[in-house]
């Protein structure tokens, strides 16, 4: 493919062994629909191969190539070159994170908040039936109960919008935005029964959702239209109405119990056989 014009890249660079910072060029020739991963992947491969980035599915479902280019949080993968409109990309790592090398954040105090607010369904009502390893049916759920929480569902735990929070860089036991959001989507799950009091977590004097100053900057950040600030808001909604007792009792998932291992009725439709070329 002919090139249409050379990008300078300017990526900071970050040395672990004498903890130290520098800014290095790059000029990359670009051709249409490139991306910036793919241009790191020109600077590592033909110009430095001693650049180090995260990277995996490149088509933006993995969240490993977030980073900060032109002081815009992107996902490398699927941010073309040429609409960023510049011939000169500033490429640095997320901000908030202790950074291993380069544009390599360390996302492990993420991924811990993450897991401090039991991001899975919690069940109590009956824990024979909800049993991972032998499941003996599925919870039937609304597409309206599904509304309530599906577009907090599209979290990939890139990392970008605590990047961008404000009060994370001030207050390092914040749990954030990406941990709240996925505390909310959790709550407000029909099928979940620890609703916000298993989850206390959330609202700490110190660490927790009222911390959050509605900046808004993480939403900005969101490659994937989480839209997190919106669900802090209505995280601190719902423990308002539960601390006063304003939350009406939930109605209990129901149960639809099957047998998984019955063979599939005679009138369904059989799969397409499968062809080996």
């Amino acid at each position: 493919m002919e090139k249409v014009k050379d990008v300078v890249f300017r990526v900071l660079r970050y040395n672990p062994q004498d903890d130290s910072t520098r800014w290095d060029e790059y000029k990359v020739p670009v051709v249409k629909g490139m991306t910036v991963l793919e241009g790191l992947f020109y600077i590592k491969e033909n110009l430095d191969s001693t650049l180090t980035f995260r990277a995996s599915c490149r088509m933006g479902v993995c969240g490993s190539c977030a980073m900060v280019v032109n002081g815009k949080h992107v996902l490398a993968c699927q941010t073309q070159i040429l609409k960023l409109h510049s011939d000169t990309l500033n490429v640095e790592p997320l901000n908030n994170y202790a950074i291993v090398k380069d544009l390599v954040p360390d996302l492990m105090p993420m991924l811990s908040k993450h897991r401090s607010v039991k991001p899975y369904i919690i069940r109590y009502s009956d824990p024979e039936e909800f049993n991972a390893e032998e499941p003996t049916g599925e919870y039937l759920q609304t597409p309206k109960e599904l509304e309530e929480f599906l577009q907090f569902t599209y979290c990939i735990k890139c990392g970008a919008c605590v990047s961008a929070c404000p009060v994370v860089s001030g207050n390092e036991d914040f749990l954030g935005p990406q941990a709240l959001t996925q505390a909310y989507r959790y709550a407000m799950d029909s099928r979940d029964e620890g609703y916000i009091v298993d989850r206390d977590v959330v609202s700490d004097i110190v660490s927790g959702v009222f911390r959050c100053h509605f900046v808004g900057a993480c939403s900005d950040a969101c490659p994937k239209g989480v839209d997190p600030g919106m669900a802090l808001q209505l995280l601190k909604k719902e423990i308002f109405l539960n601390t006063f007792g304003l939350k009406g009792e939930r109605p209990k998932a129901g149960f639809h119990r099957v047998d998984l291992n019955a063979p599939p009725p005679p009138d369904a439709p059989k799969p397409p056989p499968r062809t080996v070329n």
